[in-house]
């Protein structure tokens, strides 16, 4: 009995050493923050990140790789990285395989009529991470937090949050796309439409109540709000009969293969001569992982000088993250713009990153209840994140046309393409040319005239793709 009072008394007093440990090594006193509200905001990133342990399988298994290999390379690839971005960069931001990036991983594959397997677009993933980390090391991404004017970074946050806002209506139903088919064929032609979702669907009243909730909880000042809202949600998901209750025992049985683990062939992509393909991995890797850094850093309040800094190491682990993922089995890692969902409730420091990491590694042995959470119920969560990123359009000067232009046609292009690096593109583009003309040609950073020849280069080659 002794011996075990002995235990908790040595238990206890563990726990504030422990406390202190990490206020002090996550600075959260100076970034005005808790461990609670840390732990809760990584939860609530990894909740409305989890999505990918199930969509990442599915799509990826187009290209004949194994289901329960791709989860366990999502799973371990957004855990490992997650956790290198807290600890080394902390910051809350959490990493995991991209969606339109795995998509264009699939295409690869599927379009090369059998030239190209599934190992050696792998490689082609593997090899981008490379030259992605080459280029970070050699500052020259960095560089780019300088070449990039504020109107174009205001107008990358705000782009991406809209862009959040249509795949939260898409996720809840309040929105459905209909693309038409040939009658003969059945192929999907290129011309859609976009109407509002079915009111006899369940989830369409789930997005909305969930809408109204982040509301309340955003007058309220509560920071679990959205954490709150996805747990309601889930919950009213299964009473309704939306999301299966499966049985217990699913919970408890882990999802894990390692088939597809050091899988790339790089001999087969060398002789191959996969040149193009890695080039456009990394340009859209390039893209991609800046807008969505500065877009959640600037939420989190990191701007100027701490700014420049915090992305130079944010982008090493970005590109250390996407040859990582494809050594494990999975197409591009990146850092995730849902990331924003957990700075919305609070979290500021590398703790919350970390929290989601590690839920992310949990995940192998809970996948049953993790894949519980429907996307009707973090849908509502997408849809406020991106209208809190929206506002940061207030502050773009729009006395001048060669600012908010661009701006706004970068806002414009992210969701209407469905793809982040086509409106930076287009961004660039319409800035270099209107600011040009405005006469303010020499303000224009040399890297951004860069930029914009590889643009040219990469669009006349392949359309906005």
């Amino acid at each position: 009995m002794l011996k075990n009072s002995g235990l908790c008394d040595a238990a206890s007093d563990m726990l504030p050493a422990m406390q202190a440990l990490l206020r002090g090594w996550f600075d959260l006193e100076a970034k005005g923050t808790t461990i609670r509200r840390e732990l809760g905001s990584g939860l609530t990133t990894f909740l409305t990140m989890s999505y990918i342990l199930a969509v990442n399988p599915l799509i990826l298994s187009a290209a004949g790789m194994e289901k329960e290999a791709v989860f366990f390379a999502t799973a371990v690839s957004a855990g490992i990285t997650s956790i290198l971005m807290g600890l080394f960069v902390n910051v809350p931001v959490a990493l995991a395989p991209g969606m339109g990036l795995n998509a264009y991983f699939v295409s690869v594959v599927l379009g090369s009529d059998g030239a190209i397997s599934y190992q050696m677009a792998l490689a082609a993933v593997f090899f981008s991470g490379l030259i992605f980390l080459l280029l970070t090391l050699t500052k020259i991404r960095p560089l780019l937090v300088d070449a990039f004017p504020e109107s174009l970074k205001l107008g990358i946050g705000a782009g991406i949050g809209l862009f959040l806002i249509f795949i939260g209506f898409k996720g809840s139903g309040l929105l459905s796309v209909l693309a038409q088919q040939s009658a003969e064929s059945g192929d999907v032609l290129e011309n859609w439409a976009v109407q509002p979702g079915n009111l006899q669907q369940a989830s369409v009243y789930l997005g909305l109540l969930g809408l109204l909730l982040v509301g309340v909880g955003s007058v309220l000042r509560w920071n679990f709000s959205i954490l709150l809202t996805i747990a309601i949600l889930t919950f009213l998901s299964i009473l309704v009969g939306e999301t299966a209750m499966p049985d217990p025992e699913s919970f408890w049985k882990p999802r894990i293969s390692t088939a597809h683990l050091l899988a790339l062939d790089i001999p087969g992509a060398l002789e191959l001569g996969l040149l193009s393909i890695i080039f456009t991995f990394t340009f859209v890797e390039l893209f991609d992982s800046f807008g969505t850094l500065v877009a959640t850093l600037r939420k989190a309040g990191i701007q100027g000088e701490e700014e420049k800094k915090v992305i130079g190491k944010a982008m090493i682990v970005d590109a250390t993250g996407i040859s990582l993922g494809a050594l494990l089995g999975t197409s591009t890692v990146t850092a995730y713009i849902e990331s924003a969902s957990g700075i919305a409730s609070g979290g500021r420091s590398g703790l919350s990153a970390i929290t989601t990491g590690t839920l992310f590694v949990a995940s192998l042995l809970f996948s049953g209840l993790i894949l519980l959470v429907p996307a009707s119920a973090t849908a509502p969560v997408l849809i406020f994140v991106g209208m809190l990123m929206l506002t940061s359009l207030s502050r773009l000067s729009f006395e001048k046309p060669e600012e908010w232009v661009p701006a706004l046609l970068t806002v414009l292009f992210m969701p209407f393409t469905y793809n982040i690096a086509s409106g930076i593109a287009v961004g660039v583009l319409s800035y270099v040319i209107l600011a040009s003309v405005a006469g303010r040609i020499r303000e224009i950073h040399w890297l951004l005239w860069a930029v914009t020849g590889l643009i040219v280069l990469r669009y006349s080659a392949g359309g906005m793709h």
